[in-house]
């Protein structure tokens, strides 16, 4: 899974994007956040608050309960506001 993470998430994951394989369990987008979460500190900092971070999936944006899949790419980004 190609997982991208924009603005403060590329800031406290230390990355702009990686590719996982996920274990079996981790099936739909709220999984996915646990699962980044429990991998270091810095994980847990950024998915600390789930209702503010957005997610899109396939480029579409996704809920929580959104299912996932391993050919997926998933993306993490923060509240967006227009102006």
């Amino acid at each position: 899974m190609l997982i991208r993470y924009f603005a403060w998430l590329k800031d406290h994951t230390g990355c702009a994007h990686e590719e996982l394989a996920l274990p079996d369990d981790v099936r739909d987008v709220k999984a996915l956040m646990e699962y980044l979460s429990a991998r270091s500190d810095n994980y847990a900092k950024a998915f600390a608050d789930e209702q503010i971070v957005r997610c899109a999936v396939n480029h579409e944006f996704a809920e929580l309960g959104q299912q996932i899949a391993d050919d997926d790419e998933v993306a993490f980004f923060p509240p967006v506001t227009g102006g």
